[in-house]
This record gives structure tokens, C-alpha cells and sequence, in this order.
């Protein structure tokens, strides 16, 4: 017992002691710092120094601690903060110790915390200087060399060009920075770099020196006084700084397409300047000036366009709107025509493997399509359209700021095709005759710089209605009720989507991110005697969380999405259902070295019907040198296929429809599968004194399972999976060059070889040219008065003989060659800016003339066993002329 109150007594003398001598104090004190990785290491280090807590904050630069007096010091943990790289009010760190930090941890060191040195009051002012640069590493640099130089704040937009500068004159100038700013690479307004060092740069960081460099203007009345002690006050002098800079021009030339030579894949941007070359009324024809994409119709009936790329059919290329599943599933057949021509902003193209993040669907590339929206200044415009055959059309876009953070777009578009057309005298209308109701409304949130949140929401609704047939088919009556054959299709179209997201505050290399889309399709038409009912319900969510491996050299990014498909289908008298679950899993790692990139991802789906499916993707980018990029792709893709709806075009036949089934739980087949492999090479060079670019890529695509489409027998459409081999191999060459100024040539050529094991044995899979030969010429005249000017287009492309599937069974007047004649199509287009607001232009199509003879078999006899509408390989309209006028205000 005695021993215990003795053990007592002690721990109590103990605890009066440890109150007695020890005092626990809290202090702030005034800490350098500028990310969340200076958080870390000031707090981090403080506790290692004595600190019983540590807390820093990024905004207030304020550190505030709490000690005990006995085992540490203020002074102590102060001097230990600054040895690991922090400027503080009692210590500065040495320049190498600076120098070694990370670049995101890099922090202003002009203006002095320390309470120790002479107050002086800065002279700052802001301004805007143009300096040369190409990607992510070259801003790193040219910020910390401005830093290092004495500027406060440094900030380089890649896309302008323009470096946003803050300094105090007493301490440096804008001369020096710029000339600071060459020594390490990077041409400028006042500057140029020398050509080795220039050459010793990174290759991703090789920018295009032949550019002029334009002086920037600077901003008015820039010359503020900054305290260096109230940052309330400085911040509000930064922020009238920015709304200045607002009124800053720059003149910056834009290529209508250019390849972005920083994606590891083969990635071709488009913009509006392109798809101003041609009438583009809708998504199907924003590619008839691009050498990469073959448009065609479909069929002779319906007049719908489909696209082909790789030499493959549209379905296996994921077509996307701002990054969300658009053209799929029941939409396939004529979903190009949902998206108007001037609703768009800019079109990604991608071809081979694209993203694992965007989804498991796509097998021959992605384009991905941009609507348009608030960007800084309101925009309203009116374009109206006719052609001489009888369509007209009208748009209508409104953006709009409602606020400091949110802008809104309103998006119409109308169309009505009224005109009969039967030049071929073959009974039936040679274009479709409807109208479509198009309407979306567009709101952004953006809020990025100071909470990190972003919003994008979107609604659309269409109507589309489409008549077809032979001339005087009344689409009043039902089909039976007469003896004309017709088409009727009614297309009902409602879609709402979300994109969120969140950049993590002090990491601009941190984000996440959250889409959302729901859709529903429906379709109610018939072809002749034929019904076909389509309804479709989808809803699409992609979660994506990037971030970084130590430094921004090694990036990733991983999610989870999910795909939810519910499909009901009436063919005749027979009904299929089906619904789709797909969640799914992905990583995507990117590895950036001096001369190489490296994408490299996989993503896992774990899909209801088809298994769970693995789903691999690699980019690799090599720069030779600055001019010569070699780019290799290799990935995987899979999909279910809508043997209806992607098949609508042989519906104006009398061809029975055959599944035959192996197992699968789609219409009884199993999933299509395939994998496909490329390789580029890019030159940029000199021709006649101007730039050039040679580019000339192969990809070979290999299929598991296809899903074949055997139409070998006329009175057959045979659906079924592969059985053997099927592949397709791309080749294309393309030249872009200026002749003169303002006069650019765009010449290609392309090779295919696509063939599949069909039940009959091998063969070249139908409608598929294996030469195709384009070439696109743009030229603009000078800018005279106040911004008038013309522009003229033309583009002529070059069809190479097609098989056409066997008809030896139909009778001799009505069997096909095996293979067809080769064709030349010319497009050409005027234009002419009046001011920077009225634009009018007059073109036309196919004026070449040519046209398919007799594409409908058996025309005469619409209900007879030997009519078909889906034998089409070359244009079936006439030249065709047009007429419209843009107004913006």
C-alpha cells in the first residue's frame, strides 16, 4: 500500500512540475510558400523543429504554431522552415536551396516578409508581352525565368502567347526579362533566342520560329503602388490590372485543321474557319473539305450520308458532343444530321486508339464535336440557307454573359426540304423531302480561378420527320391504302447533360471531374410495307479523378463510368428488347519525356450481356527533331451491334432480313471485338520558300466476332458473326502547303484493303473504293476597307472502282457489275465578308455531274421481288447550287 501512494506521490510532483516549467505558447509568423507541396513541407518541418501543431495557409501566407517554450523556439523553427526553401520574416533562404524546389513551389521573392529589412514601397506594374512557346514545359520555364528576372507574377497562356507580367521597375524592367527570357530558349517581341540553344530544348517545346513576332499592346494606366505589407490592397490592384488587360489585341494566325503536334495520337483539330468552306448544313458534311473522313450516301431512297474512316463503317468510330455518347445505338443512321453545321465551335478528330476514359467503343478513332458557347463577349448571329433544288434552312445562336460566372447559349436551328426532284425519271425523288425543329439551350458556371468549380449543362430537343418514295406517294394514307411505294420516318429526340468539375486549390495539376447524360430516342417509320419501330433510353456517367506521380511529367488519370441501354425494336411482327448494363473501371498514365510521350491505359467493363470485357490503349510520340514526329497506337475496342437501326439504308428493298444465331444475348450474336495498330510520320518543311506539312500514317485493324452484313444473296440481308478473318488496312499520304500568301493546297491520297471471310469464302467487303484521291484549294484576298474580304474553296476528290455485291441470281436486266466505275466529284464555294458582321457566299456541289445510273434495282417494280434501294456507290443528285448569309450582331 505504501509503495502504491509513493508511486503516486511521484506522478503527481511530476505533473505539478510539468506545469510549473513548461510553457506552451502559440505564435504566427509570416511564411513563403505557393502550393499545397509548401504546405507539406512548412508544416512538416515545424513539427519536426518542436511544434506541437503547424498550420500554414496559402492565402495569408500566415503560419501558426504552437510549442513549448523548454524544447523549442519560434526563432528555431523559423530558421529551419527557411533551410528547407521558405523565405520567411526572420530568415531567407539561400538561391539554391530556391532553385531546387519544384517549379509549382516556386514563390515571389521580390517583396521581403522580413521585418528586419528596409521597408520600401515598390513601384509595380503590369503589362503583356508576346513570347514564342509550344507546351506545358515551356511555361514552367518561361515563368520561373521572369521570376528569377524580378518579376512578381508571371503567367503564360500557351494559346495566346501572351506572358502577363507584374514587377517593380525599381528593381527591373521588361527588357530584362525578355532578354532573360531568349537566353533560355524563347523567342520574343524584343528578343530571339540563338539557334543552339533553341535546338537544345526539349522537342516538345519546338515552336514554330518562322511566325512573326507581333509587339503586344500593353496595358493603360499600369503603374500601381503595391504595400508590402497590406496584400488586401495589392490584390485589389492585381485585380483592376486583369480587367484591363481584357481590351489587349493580338493577331494570332489559326489553322482551319491543324494536327496538335503535343497529342501522343494522332489528333487533328478542326475549327469554324473550316467548316465555313462548304454550305456544312449539319455534322455529315463539316468533313467534305478533310481528307481523313469519307462521306457518302447510304442509300437512294432516304438521302442519308454516312461516314467512313479507316475504311470502315461509321458505327465503329466513336462519335462524340463535348464528350458524351452522341451517334450510337438507334441514332446511327441519322444522327449526323442532329448536330447543325453552325452550332459547332471546333471538332477533335482522332484516328486509331483513342482515350480509354472516354469509353470502350471506339475501334477506329473518335470525333468528338464542341458546341458553341460564351467565350468573354456576347455573340448573336443569323445564318440562312437555300438551295436551288428546293431546301432551305435557318440558324439562330445567342451566347451571353448573365454574370461574373455564368454564361448562357441558346441554339436554333430549322430546316425544310420542300422541293420534288426526279432528274433520273426513275419514279422516285432523288432527295427526301421533311423538316426538322432543333432547339438547345447551353449554361456554363465558371469559377475556376477562385473556388476551383466548373459546370457545364446542356438540354436539346428535335423533331425530325423525313417523306421519300416514289413521286405523289401521299404520306396522309397508309402505305396500303395506295399503290405509290413510300417512306416515312419520324424521329422524336430529347437529351439533358452535366459536366462538372473541381480543380484542387494549389494544384493546378489535381482535378476531378463528373459527366452526366440522359437520352431518349424514338423512331416510328416504314419503309414500303416494311415497319420498323426503334425506342431507345440511355444514361451515361463517367467519374474521372487526374493527378500526378511526384511531377507533372507523370500524369494519370482513372474513374469509374457507367452505360445504361434500353433498347425496344418492332420489325414486322417481331419484337426485341434488350437493356444493357455496363459499369466500368479505367487508369490512363502519361509519361512525358524530353523527345517521347507516352499514353498508356486500360479500362475493365463488366458488361450484362456481352462479359466482362478488358480493354487495353497505348500512344507513344517520338520527335526526331522538331520537324519529325513518329507516332505509334495500339488498343482494343468492342460493341454490341444494332443489326436494325445501323442497317436502315438496305430497308428500301424487298431483301428479306436472316440472324443467324451462335449464343450471344444480342439478337442471339456475340459482341464484336477488334484491335487496331498505326503508325505516322510527320515532316513540317520548306516548299517554295513557304511552310509544308507531309503526313503520311497506316492502320490495320483486326476483327474477332465481327458482326458481318452478307449481302452476296440480292433477295437476302444475312446478319452473323466472323468466322474466320477480317480485316482492314488504311493507308494515307496527305501534303499541306501555301503556294503564295493566303493560298494554301491540301493534297491526299489514300489506300485501303478491307476484306472479310463471308460465308462464300473471302471477298472485299462492298461500297469500300480501294483509291481515293483529294485535293482542296483555299484562297483569301487582303483585307481592304474595314475587314472586306473574299475567300474561295474548292475541293475535288478522286473514287476508285467499289465491288458491288453478287446480283448473278437477278435477271440479266437487272444484275450489277461486279465492280463499279471510278468517279470524280468537284465542290467549290465563294465568299465574301462585307465587314466583320455580314458574310454572304454562293457555291455548289457535285459539279462535276456525276451520278450513279440507275442506283434503285428494279425501280419499275418497287414491290417486286428484285427491288433495292441499298446498291449505292456514287452521288445520285445532280449538281446541285446554293446560296446563304451569315449576320452577326
Amino acid at each position: 500500500m505504501k509503495n502504491i501512494q509513493k508511486s503516486l506521490l511521484t506522478l503527481l510532483l511530476l505533473f505539478v512540475f510539468q506545469i510549473t516549467f513548461s510553457q506552451i505558447t502559440k505564435e504566427k509568423a509570416l511564411v513563403k510558400g505557393e502550393c499545397g507541396m509548401c504546405k507539406d513541407r512548412i508544416e512538416k518541418t515545424a513539427l519536426k523543429s518542436g511544434a506541437k501543431t503547424a498550420t500554414w495557409t496559402a492565402e495569408t501566407q500566415t503560419l501558426e504554431v504552437e510549442f513549448d517554450t523548454s524544447k523549442t523556439s519560434l526563432d528555431k523553427l523559423l530558421k529551419n522552415i527557411a533551410d528547407v526553401g521558405h523565405d520567411n520574416e526572420k530568415y531567407k533562404t539561400s538561391q539554391d536551396v530556391y532553385d531546387n524546389l519544384p517549379a509549382c513551389c516556386h514563390y515571389d521573392r521580390t517583396v521581403t516578409f522580413n521585418k528586419n529589412e528596409e521597408k520600401n514601397t515598390p513601384q509595380v506594374i503590369t503589362t503583356l508581352a508576346k513570347v514564342n512557346g509550344a507546351c506545358e514545359m515551356c511555361k514552367e520555364r518561361i515563368e520561373e525565368t521572369a521570376k528569377k528576372s524580378g518579376a512578381t507574377q508571371a503567367e503564360w497562356n500557351a494559346e495566346t502567347l501572351l506572358l502577363k507580367l507584374e514587377f517593380d521597375q525599381s528593381k527591373t524592367s521588361l527588357d530584362q526579362i525578355l532578354k532573360d527570357i531568349a537566353t533560355v530558349g524563347h523567342d520574343n517581341e524584343k528578343y530571339k533566342t540563338d539557334e543552339s540553344t533553341y535546338n537544345a530544348l526539349p522537342g516538345c517545346c519546338h515552336y514554330d520560329r518562322t511566325a512573326n513576332m507581333e509587339e503586344a499592346v500593353t496595358s493603360k494606366n499600369s503603374e500601381h503602388t503595391a504595400s508590402t505589407e497590406d496584400h488586401s490592397e495589392h490584390n485589389a490592384e492585381t485585380s483592376k490590372n486583369e480587367k484591363m488587360i481584357e481590351g489587349v489585341k493580338l493577331t494570332k494566325y489559326q489553322e482551319a485543321t491543324a494536327l496538335n503536334k503535343k497529342e501522343a495520337g494522332l489528333v487533328f483539330n478542326i475549327n469554324s474557319k473550316e467548316l465555313l468552306k462548304a454550305a456544312c448544313c449539319n455534322l455529315s458534311e463539316s468533313f467534305e473539305t478533310n481528307a481523313t473522313v469519307d462521306v457518302s450516301f447510304s442509300n437512294a431512297v432516304t438521302g442519308t450520308k454516312q461516314l467512313k474512316m479507316l475504311g470502315l463503317d461509321q458505327k465503329y468510330t466513336a462519335l462524340t458532343k463535348e464528350l458524351l455518347p452522341e451517334i450510337r445505338g438507334l441514332a446511327s443512321a441519322y444522327g449526323l444530321n442532329f448536330i447543325p453545321g453552325r452550332w459547332i465551335s471546333g471538332i477533335q478528330l482522332t484516328k486509331g486508339g483513342s482515350t480509354v476514359v472516354n469509353g470502350y467503343e471506339s475501334i477506329t478513332g473518335q470525333i468528338n464535336t464542341e458546341f458553341v458557347k460564351f467565350n468573354k463577349e456576347p455573340e448573336n448571329s443569323v445564318n440562312l440557307f437555300a438551295d436551288f433544288n428546293g431546301r432551305y434552312e435557318a440558324n439562330i445562336v445567342s451566347t451571353s454573359k448573365l454574370n461574373e460566372k455564368w454564361g448562357q447559349s441558346i441554339l436554333l436551328h430549322g430546316n425544310a426540304t420542300v422541293g420534288e426532284m426526279d432528274d433520273n425519271n426513275d419514279t422516285f425523288l432523288d432527295r427526301p423531302k421533311g423538316n426538322q425543329i432543333n432547339a438547345a439551350y447551353l449554361l456554363d458556371y465558371n469559377d475556376l480561378e477562385n473556388s476551383g468549380f466548373g459546370s457545364h449543362f446542356g438540354i436539346q430537343y428535335l423533331v425530325d420527320k423525313r417523306i421519300a418514295g416514289q413521286v405523289g406517294f401521299d404520306d396522309k394514307l397508309p402505305q396500303i391504302s395506295q399503290n405509290k411505294y413510300g417512306v416515312n420516318i419520324d424521329i422524336n429526340r430529347f437529351q439533358v447533360w452535366n459536366k462538372t468539375g473541381y480543380i484542387f486549390k494549389g494544384k493546378p495539376y489535381q482535378s476531378i471531374g463528373l459527366m452526366n447524360q440522359f437520352t431518349y430516342h424514338k423512331q416510328n417509320s416504314f419503309f414500303g410495307l416494311r415497319n420498323y419501330f426503334g425506342e431507345q433510353k440511355t444514361y451515361y456517367s463517367n467519374l474521372i479523378f487526374e493527378s500526378i506521380f511526384g511531377n507533372t511529367n507523370h500524369k494519370y488519370k482513372t474513374g469509374a463510368s457507367f452505360l445504361y441501354d434500353d433498347y425496344n425494336e418492332d420489325y414486322l411482327a417481331q419484337n426485341f428488347q434488350r437493356t444493357e448494363t455496363v459499369p466500368g473501371l479505367f487508369f490512363e498514365y502519361t509519361l512525358t519525356g524530353l523527345k517521347y510521350t507516352l499514353v498508356a491505359g486500360s479500362r475493365v467493363d463488366f458488361h450484362n450481356l456481352a462479359g466482362t470485357q478488358f480493354t487495353p490503349r497505348i500512344n507513344f510520340k517520338y520527335d526526331f527533331s522538331p520537324k519529325t514526329i513518329l507516332r505509334l497506337s495500339a488498343g482494343k475496342g468492342f460493341r454490341t451491334a444494332n443489326v436494325f437501326a445501323e442497317n436502315q439504308q438496305f430497308f428500301a428493298s424487298n431483301r428479306s432480313i436472316e440472324i443467324l444465331q451462335n449464343g450471344g444475348k444480342t439478337y442471339g450474336l456475340k459482341p464484336e471485338i477488334a484491335w487496331n495498330y498505326g503508325a505516322s510520320l510527320q515532316q513540317d518543311f520548306k516548299l517554295f520558300g513557304k511552310k509544308a506539312s507531309w503526313i503520311t500514317d497506316f492502320f490495320r485493324t483486326d476483327f474477332q466476332n465481327q458482326v458481318l452484313v452478307d449481302l452476296e444473296n440480292p433477295q437476302k440481308i444475312v446478319f452473323y458473326n466472323l468466322d474466320g478473318k477480317s480485316f482492314a488496312n488504311s493507308l494515307q499520304t496527305q501534303l499541306d502547303f501555301s503556294v503564295a500568301r493566303n493560298l494554301d493546297f491540301r493534297v491526299a491520297y489514300k489506300y485501303y484493303d478491307v476484306q472479310a471471310d463471308f460465308a462464300s469464302g473471302r471477298k472485299e467487303i462492298p461500297f469500300m473504293a480501294k483509291n481515293r484521291g483529294f485535293f482542296n484549294a483555299a484562297y483569301s484576298t487582303k483585307k481592304e476597307g474595314k475587314d472586306a474580304f473574299w475567300t474561295f474553296d474548292t475541293t475535288v476528290q478522286y473514287v476508285g472502282k467499289q465491288r458491288i455485291p453478287n446480283t448473278a441470281s437477278n435477271p440479266t436486266n437487272l444484275q450489277l457489275p461486279e465492280f463499279s466505275d471510278a468517279y470524280m466529284t468537284w465542290n467549290a464555294q465563294i465568299a465574301h465578308n462585307f465587314n466583320k458582321n455580314i458574310r454572304a457566299y454562293f457555291g455548289g456541289e457535285n459539279l462535276t455531274g456525276t451520278r450513279q445510273k440507275n442506283p434503285i434495282v428494279d425501280a419499275q417494280n418497287p414491290f417486286g421481288n428484285y427491288f433495292d434501294g441499298g446498291m449505292v456507290y456514287a452521288p445520285i443528285m445532280p449538281a446541285n447550287f446554293y446560296v446563304g448569309f451569315d449576320v452577326n450582331f
